[in-house]
């Protein structure tokens, strides 16, 4: 059996460290959350679509996948109706990709209803501008009916709603986070 030589094994081991520091998923407080969405909605999914654009620059398609919102703002208690779009899904069992930062199946199913945080992005790839979730998967909370109000349901530590909250404390957390953020 060949020895592999120590140079290559130091290169190989910086490569690796290298790659691993580079593939963390950014943790976000609900503060950190607000300052970098542009709104939060508390709704229910009314409609889910795929769609492709072909790159203009590349020979590359991209897929995408659209959300529509209908419920509230968590800043002000407005209605809403929003699009949210992420990089993923499938137009039929053999077109399409699936993203590894993208929400869940389960938790995008029409009639769920969640809480989102959103931005807006001039380009998602392939020249497509939206309105996407901030930290993709980690952007979106389901939510449940828990007695008499409904219950957005904590993800852990690094997500920004961390523990089962409920819309209307949530609501309240939000309002003041966006007032600090508008008064800066």
């Amino acid at each position: 059996m060949k020895k592999l030589p120590p140079l290559l094994l130091a290169a190989l081991a910086l490569g690796t460290a290298t790659s691993l520091g580079l593939a963390q998923i950014k943790e976000y407080t609900l503060p950190e959350m607000i300052e970098d969405a542009d709104g939060a909605v508390y709704g229910e999914i009314i409609a889910s679509g795929v769609f492709k654009t072909e790159s203009p620059f590349e020979e590359t398609a991209y897929y995408f996948t659209t959300l529509t919102l209908e419920g509230k703002s968590l800043s002000d208690g407005t209605a809403v109706t929003l699009d949210v779009t992420y990089q993923g899904g499938f137009l039929n069992a053999e077109e399409g990709y699936w993203n590894s930062e993208a929400p869940l199946a389960d938790d995008v199913k029409v009639g769920n209803r969640v809480v989102a945080f959103y931005d807006w992005k001039d380009d998602l790839g392939g020249g497509v501008s939206a309105n996407t979730l901030v930290a993709l998967h980690g952007g979106l909370f389901r939510t449940v009916e828990s007695g008499k109000q409904p219950v957005a349901l904590g993800r852990g530590k690094g997500f920004a709603i961390e523990a089962n909250t409920s819309i209307a404390d949530l609501e309240l957390a939000v309002r003041r986070l966006e007032r600090a953020k508008k008064n800066r």
